[in-house]
């Protein structure tokens, strides 16, 4: 981010002036996130003592905050126009599930090397979520894999392709 256009966000923060619908003020924690961010950009541009897997997560957690950023930019954009919110609802629902399958391969490989290590309550709290998530997951794919048979069986007596 430029210092100029860093410069107008932090004095919309702190501005009390009123703002036109355009002009969304910054809230103070965005505010400091900027700050901050701005702060680990000077420290990964002197390369000194990077891990490359805590900066392959720190490049997965700032792709999961952007997404979610430009939903909820999105979200408020339609609500704002009285649009139909769904389909930025079920792209944030993608992202989540794009993000929970990244965040599932790097446990697993956590949970084979020797260097990382869990605490016993953590992994249990872990296991238990998971447990449940797959339980509904088989649910729901059920679901899903049962319309698309008879979709496809619907589409051979009609004579219409299958979605």
């Amino acid at each position: 981010m430029s210092c100029g256009r860093y410069d107008w966000v932090m004095s919309r923060a702190t501005s009390s002036e009123p703002r036109s619908p355009t002009h969304v003020a910054v809230s103070p924690p965005l505010a400091k996130a900027i700050t901050e961010l701005q702060r680990v950009q000077k420290v990964l541009l002197r390369g000194e003592d990077l891990d490359p897997h805590i900066l392959a997560d720190f490049r997965e957690a700032l792709n999961r905050v952007r997404n979610a950023a430009w939903s909820a930019q999105q979200y408020l954009a339609s609500k704002a126009t009285d649009q139909d919110s769904t389909s930025v609802l079920a792209i944030l629902a993608g992202e989540r599930v794009r993000a929970a399958y990244q965040l599932c391969q790097t446990i697993r490989e956590d949970l084979k090397s020797p260097e990382v290590k869990f605490q016993k309550r953590q992994l249990i709290q872990l296991h238990l979520a998971a447990k449940a998530l797959t339980e509904q997951l088989g649910e729901v794919v059920g679901k899903l894999e049962s319309d698309r048979s008879h979709s496809r069986a619907a589409s051979r007596t009609t004579g219409t392709p299958a979605v």
